[in-house]
């Protein structure tokens, strides 16, 4: 086909908007999901796959996150330090009750591509425990992932 050609973002044409996202009452499986395609850059027409295309995300109420089922008592998160019985095991609940920024983090990261692009993409990810963060003067916009 003559005269049609694909459009290829550069680092330098990306222009970076900020998004705040209520994550009170969420299931976290689906909220993990749409912030992962907001830092990847998917939601965008411009979006590349070799160029950090994405925008950043601010996550508040991380200690709201909503859970089905038994997956507060049941499911797992695993860190292993790299020495012979260094596989230390958290459930969802243990997690949330300690530091539950960390639950939402640990998800959205296993959800981006290993590489250094996708190491840029998680640094643009935010997350806090309750409604207030310092992001103010960015002037995030709110999002209802859920209509997006």
């Amino acid at each position: 086909m003559i005269g049609t050609r694909t459009y290829v973002a550069k680092r330098e044409e990306v222009t970076r908007k900020w998004y705040v996202i209520d994550a009170t009452d969420k299931h976290l499986g689906r909220l993990a999901v749409q912030v992962a395609r907001i830092l990847i850059g998917k939601h965008r027409p411009t979006y590349t796959p070799h160029v950090d295309t994405g925008d950043f995300v601010i996550v508040v109420n991380a200690e709201k996150v909503g859970l089905t089922g038994k997956k507060r008592e049941q499911s797992k998160i695993y860190r292993y330090s790299g020495y012979p019985g260094g596989l230390k095991s958290q459930t969802y609940g243990e997690v949330l009750d300690r530091r539950p920024t960390r639950l939402i983090e640990k998800i959205v990261w296993g959800m981006l591509p290993k590489t250094k692009l996708g190491r840029a993409m998680y640094k643009k990810l935010k997350v806090y425990p309750g409604a207030a963060h310092p992001h103010a003067s960015q002037r995030p916009e709110p999002v209802d992932c859920f209509n997006w």
